[in-house]
């Protein structure tokens, strides 16, 4: 996909490098991501992505902008909180004031068993940044039996994890990338895990995840780099610690296990 004048000038800084060039810039213009969430994780990710020039970025989010949010998320302002904007119409916003060649697409509704295959079917690639559990895994599922490569991150308090999946895909040993599944098998029970609103959150620590986030969606999109797949990072903001540790495909695992007993999005129903 050939880039214009205003583009190369654009991403000058990008194309001067060896392992991205120009080739590179044009994957990222030809590429479709959806970001699940436009809160703390996805707005680094949105912003990030929209600089970078990736060519079509989808946003799904069921939410309204209000001022608790704006102490991290960074895409939405004062006046969308006071006119109570859907998320998905500011980052749209905001996106293309940062870069009106980016083409954006709003999914202003919540991702469930009736809309995830059809919503995430349109896209390359899907950077997950929701705040629940049952999202989390429903947006894992449908990424695995779509076959599309998912960058999923989460964070707590002062605390962070990330990763890329690719289940779908096999390792150099012949064996399937982990899934979300070979991770934690199932959803938490309510309650196990306290809610952003119960426990409170750093705001700097979602751009500094976030951040991390888009830089492994580009790098997954331009075949640059190491994969972060079959590796999790985990960071202490509190301690300015990242720790890297492996994570191993589970063959006992309901999704991309030996037996797998997920073949559809019915539990979800």
């Amino acid at each position: 996909m050939a880039l214009s004048d205003d583009e190369i000038e654009r991403y000058a800084r990008h194309i001067v490098l060896r392992e991205l060039g120009g080739p590179g810039q044009q994957k990222l213009k030809a590429a479709k991501v959806l970001v699940v969430g436009a809160g703390g994780l996805g707005a680094p990710v949105l912003l990030y992505l929209a600089g970078a020039g990736v060519g079509t970025i989808g946003v799904v989010d069921d939410d309204i902008v209000s001022l608790s949010n704006l102490q991290r998320q960074i895409i939405h302002t004062t006046k969308a909180a006071a006119e109570k904007t859907a998320k998905t119409d500011s980052a749209a916003a905001r996106i293309n004031d940062l870069n009106p060649n980016v083409s954006v697409v709003t999914h202003q509704t919540r991702l469930d068993a009736s809309n995830a295959l059809d919503i995430i079917s349109d896209y390359d690639i899907v950077a997950d940044g929701c705040d629940n559990f049952v999202t989390r895994f429903l947006v894992s599922d449908a990424c695995y039996l779509l076959g599309k490569t998912l960058v999923s991150a989460a964070v707590g308090q002062f605390d962070a994890q990330l990763s890329t999946f690719k289940p779908h895909l096999e390792q150099a040993d012949g064996t399937p990338y982990p899934s979300y599944r070979c991770l934690h098998t199932d959803i938490p029970p309510d309650g196990m895990v306290p809610s952003c609103e119960e426990a409170g959150i750093i705001g700097a620590l979602t751009g500094v995840i976030g951040s991390m986030q888009a830089m492994e969606v580009i790098k997954e999109i331009s075949e640059i780099g190491d994969s972060l797949a079959g590796r999790m990072v985990m960071y202490d903001a509190l301690s300015a610690r990242f720790m890297v540790t492996r994570l191993s495909w589970n063959p006992d695992n309901p999704l991309n296990g030996r037996h797998p007993a997920i073949t559809d999005l019915s539990a979800y129903q």
